[in-house]
């Protein structure tokens, strides 16, 4: 190694400051929120009740056991105000889904799309309080 080499790059790391090694890139708001719905989504498909769909999904809002609507941003605007619509004659909270049915679909651990979901009973999870009076 000569004079005029340039620095190895594991040699420019030692030189660094520590403080600057450990930083990592900051997580997006809208990142940080999509994670959360999904961690609050996983336990309630682990410990509570749903239903999946746009017909079982309207039963129970006119049987009024729902508590908390979640559709996709990618349900048609029709399906998607009728929904809204029961929802509020049923004083119940409704969450636009920050994905598509795909996504949703995924986030519920499932290998189909999934434009509509229910949640009947949150089981251990707080969603209801979290994003009822959200969107």
């Amino acid at each position: 190694a000569q004079a005029s080499d340039p620095p190895h790059p594991t040699n420019v790391l030692k030189d660094l400051p520590p403080f600057l090694l450990t930083m990592s890139k900051k997580q997006s708001k809208a990142s940080k929120n999509a994670d959360s719905i999904n961690s609050r989504l996983a336990l309630v498909i682990k410990s509570g009740k749903y239903s999946l769909g746009y017909k079982t999904s309207l039963k129970t809002l006119r049987n009024g056991k729902s508590k908390l609507i979640l559709i996709s941003n990618n349900c048609p605007a029709l399906r998607k105000s009728e929904l809204e619509y029961y929802a509020m004659l049923a004083k119940t909270g409704v969450h636009h889904f920050n994905g598509t049915n795909i996504e949703l679909g995924t986030a519920c651990g499932r290998f189909f799309r999934v434009g509509v979901m229910s949640i009947t009973d949150p089981g251990d999870s707080d969603i209801i309080s979290s994003f009822a009076g959200e969107s």
